[in-house]
């Protein structure tokens, strides 16, 4: 069995013609720059609406991956029109780091520093370096490296801390969204500092941030990772004490699985490898527990309370694909590949809009459509779709040659 070719011509066409082709055709402000902030369920734009720093960073690592790997001119432009927009209107010239949000004119609407954000800043940047080869990004994603080193790291018990002020002082509410919980430290942004730690590292090879990828592999594998059940534990207290009681959150739990891989395999140590790796296996293995029988996963599951989201979420589907194909590439488990296999059939039949461009946020357990939250918007970004599809591109040599 081995359908990779197929899948990564399918990937394509819809890498480029449903995704990146919406975004080029209804995204871009051309009033007043960069990107809109919002076109609903329903596909309705809202001109208006605020343009939020984690959107526009992932606009920028999806057109500037894509430029890279595919090298078409209109990539390389919407890249550089985010590029442009990140630098001028979301860095903060006077104490670092971005704001949280602009209004839709451009103006800074919450100033607060969420390292969450600051960390997909690197991620945008670090690709456009990668792609051009333009010294300013590197430098801008260097600046924003030691930002979070200087103000997120906690010098006591290690890790990075959630947010702060503008001007880098203490913030009572350290929450990435309404939705979370509220604690110093949480797996997600761990996780999304990882993510462009481990890219500007493929264009800046520097002993300190070297060490800072080791410290965070470890950060996953002693603190994050629960020794018991092999999921990743979410929301901790400063001493990693966890909090917020027993959830399991199983996209990130795939997600997790091939990132961190992708962290060991970047930093190229292979005493970090040997080590890593069977943890790697445990945690997806973990995440066969949001897995249904056509494919499809589930977002997450409280156990303390009983309450199941069993919503078929956009983003797990994508991160699903990719992380049971990074286990079939490296170990060869071809179970792993069907997995794979049959989560794109589901993305296929039920989340891509092939009327209208782009994917649905979600569909119901009962398949029904969710059409309250948005096609694009603050934190629907072209970034795990995409990134699925280039993902399986580029390693479509190395997966074919596995069987």
């Amino acid at each position: 069995m081995n359908d990779i070719p197929l899948m990564k011509r399918e990937m394509q066409d819809v890498l480029e013609k449903n995704i990146l082709r919406f975004w080029l055709d209804k995204m871009v402000d051309h009033e007043h720059g960069g990107f809109y902030g919002q076109i609903d369920g329903n596909g309705v734009l809202h001109p208006e609406a605020e343009k939020g720093a984690i959107l526009n960073a992932r606009i920028l690592w999806a057109f500037s991956a894509a430029y890279r790997v595919l090298g078409k001119d209109e990539y390389l432009g919407a890249s550089k029109i985010a590029y442009d927009y990140l630098i001028e209107h979301f860095i903060d010239h006077e104490y670092g780091g971005v704001y949280w949000s602009l209004d839709y004119q451009g103006q800074p609407k919450d100033t607060k520093k969420q390292f969450y954000a600051i960390g997909f800043a690197i991620y945008g940047l670090s690709e456009y370096a990668r792609a051009t080869g333009d010294k300013e990004a590197l430098d801008y994603a260097i600046q924003l490296y030691e930002c979070v080193e200087e103000h997120a790291l906690d010098p006591i018990y290690n890790g990075y801390i959630e947010a702060c002020t503008r001007e880098w002082e203490e913030i009572a509410d350290m929450r990435l969204s309404e939705l979370d919980a509220n604690y110093p430290k949480s797996q997600n942004t761990h996780l999304h500092i990882i993510e462009p730690y481990t890219n500007l590292y493929r264009v800046w090879q520097s002993p300190k941030l070297e060490a800072s990828l080791r410290n965070l592999i470890d950060i996953f594998t002693d603190h994050i990772l629960n020794p018991d059940t092999h999921h990743l534990d979410l929301f901790f207290e400063t001493d990693w004490t966890r909090g917020a009681g027993h959830l399991e959150s199983y996209g990130h739990d795939i997600e997790c699985s091939w990132l961190l891989h992708e962290a060991a395999l970047v930093l190229g140590d292979k005493e970090v490898l040997t080590r890593v790796e069977p943890i790697v296996r445990e945690v997806a293995k973990a995440s066969e527990k949001g897995l249904r029988p056509d494919g499809s996963m589930i977002h997450e599951a409280n156990l303390d309370t009983g309450h199941v989201d069993d919503d078929l979420h956009w983003w797990v589907q994508a991160e699903n694909v990719v992380g049971w194909l990074n286990i079939y590439q490296h170990f060869g488990d071809e179970d792993a590949l069907r997995k794979a296999s049959r989560c794109w059939e589901y993305i296929k039949s039920q989340l891509i809009d092939y009327e209208h461009g782009e994917w649905f946020w979600s569909r119901h357990p009962d398949g029904s459509l969710n059409t309250v939250d948005d096609k694009a918007g603050f934190w629907k970004c072209p970034y795990h779709n995409s990134r699925m599809c280039l993902e399986i591109i580029e390693r479509s040599v190395g997966l074919s040659a596995v069987v």
